[in-house]
């Protein structure tokens, strides 16, 4: 059985831009990839990662720390890809 340690990773926006619309389109195309729901959370905020608008909600600029959250043990891999994603700059 996985702990949810093993399900969640935290990352820091590193780009200058921060989390603007094309890199949460990114990150929402990687998440619907996922075989149960992926959440972003900051601070006491939680949005689907599959859903741009609800990531832009979350307003998130340069130093930002964000933590992706997994339900199911099987996206592990879309949690590395996510933080491959964050920590590249969104390859911007």
């Amino acid at each position: 059985m996985a702990s949810s340690s093993d399900l969640s990773r935290k990352v820091t926006i590193v780009n200058e831009l921060g989390l603007h619309a094309r890199p949460a389109a990114k990150i929402a195309q990687i998440a619907r990839n996922a075989a149960a729901t992926v959440w972003v959370i900051r601070g006491p905020e939680q949005v689907d990662a599959s859903s741009i608008m609800e990531l832009l909600t979350l307003a998130c600029e340069k130093g930002t720390t964000l933590t992706f959250t997994a339900a199911d043990p099987a996206d592990r891999h879309i949690l590395d890809a996510l933080v491959q994603l964050v920590e590249s700059g969104f390859e911007e």
